[in-house]
């Protein structure tokens, strides 16, 4: 689909949110534009919102039938992505299979290990994972962020799964050669992302590891984290360049989490010079090449012993690989005519109660 197209997204996930999503779709647009396609973010900006339970700072809103087809008809568009499994995601979906038009959708967040870890109840991640099948059941191409996060979801039953990688602003996230300021104890160890349970922050802070641990990011768990680590340095949300320089005058970047899809901020990190210590898990096994351009370890505080000994210059040649524009033309070679072969009706609301109670 080289010819100009026009995209329509449709995604709960966009500004003022901060994340990798709302980045990745941001970057993606503006990227697809540069190339000469026109693009409509379908989104929540502009509307009445309600803050989702656990994380206030991720704002959803609904919108009617009619409202969806207004946006559709006065765009026109010949492709829809549908990005996220939210109320706007829903809503278009919805749209979609009621008119006959065929579109693809993303796997950006694996919510059912949220879920599971938020509310670690029996069932919780089957139903998650029943819930989202149902929901890219009828999707022509369900495009994820690793090889390993489409295996996984192949083997969970996910039909259409299709690799869609990341990029790097290599402008921005380049090697400045920043330095930590005066007295700051060396090694500097950065993370860099929300402040989460999730996201396995304690694992790099109560590592038995020397140096300084510098800390860029907001979230739920910031002030019992500032309380119980008071060694740690605190910056709150960076952004741009200013975040570029801050990631650069640290010695390596520590990626704890084991339930991201991608971790767009590993590749970042090593853009900037920065190898990258992490678990052996999904997202950074595909992310990070083990002894090049990071270390990789069961042991948090292994992988960060070893992530100082690997060469600045082996990060950044790794991070090269990851462009703007590769993801850009990924989207467009994976995006289908609205008006393709017809969608099956919808599901009945029987059928979607039966698959969750069966897993």
């Amino acid at each position: 689909m080289m010819k100009p197209t026009r995209l329509m997204i449709a995604t709960d996930a966009w500004y003022p949110q901060v994340n990798g999503v709302v980045r990745t779709l941001d970057n993606t647009a503006r990227t697809l534009v540069q190339l000469g396609h026109t693009v409509k973010v379908f989104s929540h900006e502009g509307k009445k919102t309600w803050p989702l339970p656990f994380y206030p700072e991720i704002r959803l809103a609904h919108f009617s039938q009619k409202e969806i087809a207004a946006e559709v008809k006065t765009f026109e568009p010949d492709c829809i992505h549908i990005a996220t499994e939210g109320p706007v995601g829903l809503a278009m979906r919805r749209y979609c299979l009621n008119n006959g038009l065929s579109f693809t959708t993303g796997y950006h967040t694996r919510f059912a290990e949220y879920a599971s870890a938020r509310l670690p109840v029996p069932g919780v991640v089957k139903a998650v994972y029943a819930l989202l099948r149902w929901f890219h059941r009828p999707s022509k191409a369900v495009l994820t962020p690793t090889k390993s996060i489409s295996r996984d979801l192949e083997e969970k039953g996910f039909r259409n799964v299709i690799t869609w990688t990341r990029g790097v602003d290599h402008q921005t996230f380049r090697d400045y050669r920043e330095k930590p300021p005066p007295g700051t104890e060396r090694p500097v160890l950065a993370y860099v992302g929300r402040l989460a349970i999730e996201k396995g922050i304690e694992d790099f802070l109560g590592a038995k590891v020397d140096g300084t641990k510098l800390v860029i990011g907001d979230g739920p768990s910031r002030a019992r984290l500032e309380k119980k680590y008071p060694d740690a340095v605190f910056t709150g949300y960076l952004f741009g360049e200013e975040l570029a320089r801050k990631i650069n005058s640290a010695d390596l970047f520590v990626f704890p989490s084991k339930s991201d899809t991608f971790g767009l901020v590993m590749i970042e990190a090593m853009a900037c010079g920065l190898p990258v210590a992490a678990y052996p898990v999904m997202g950074p096994v595909d992310v990070v090449q083990d002894g090049v351009s990071g270390a990789l370890d069961k042991d948090l505080s292994k992988a960060i012993e070893r992530g100082l000994t690997l060469e600045r210059e082996d990060a950044k040649a790794h991070a090269a690989t990851y462009t703007w524009e590769n993801t850009a033309r990924m989207l467009l070679d994976n995006l289908v005519p609205v008006r393709g072969r017809q969608h099956p009706v919808e599901e009945p609301e029987q059928k979607l109660k039966a698959e969750m109670r069966n897993g």
